[in-house]
């Protein structure tokens, strides 16, 4: 048998903690260089946010019970509508120094925000009161579908 204490052995031994250090070393060297981007997101993330965004609109949920379900023929139509201009709204504000986790609040307020302004528009014209719709989303699609949405509503289309 080979004695522990040759030199054989131990520079076997050194040989393998030199190996691993040097495995160590080039691991932590890649992690160094891996930058993780959360902005902007992946088509996957927008397209499940617009699937959630048509389930949240369109069946029952908290904003259906106080407000009324979208019809699903239309939810798609608004959510589209609600992503895309939330998507706008934060990579107009997307500058190179801001943290991605910003942006991505940002992001997802809009979305918030504005499926609130749609379901609220919409429940105010469904009820015959005069849509209360605020300054800034009037300007924008997001009124504009719903504007157009409500009209059959009223004419009842749905």
């Amino acid at each position: 048998m080979a004695d522990p204490e040759s030199p054989t052995a131990n520079d076997s031994a050194v040989a393998t903690m030199e190996s691993h250090q040097t495995q160590v070393d080039d691991t932590a060297a890649k992690l160094n260089n891996l930058t993780f981007k959360i902005w902007p997101p992946s088509q996957q993330t927008r397209d499940a946010v617009h699937k959630r965004l048509v389930e949240t609109l369109s069946s029952e949920s908290i904003l259906s019970k106080r407000y009324g379900a979208i019809p699903q023929e239309k939810a798609p139509i608004l959510a589209k509508l609600i992503e895309e201009e939330a998507f706008s709204v934060a990579e107009a504000s997307f500058s190179t120094e801001e943290d991605g986790i910003e942006i991505l609040q940002v992001y997802s307020k809009e979305i918030s925000k504005r499926m609130l302004d749609i379901v609220k528009t919409r429940a105010a014209t469904a009820s015959d009161s005069p849509p209360s719709i605020p300054a800034e989303v009037d300007s924008n699609n997001v009124a504009t579908a719903v504007g157009e949405e409500n009209s059959s509503v009223v004419k009842g289309e749905d």
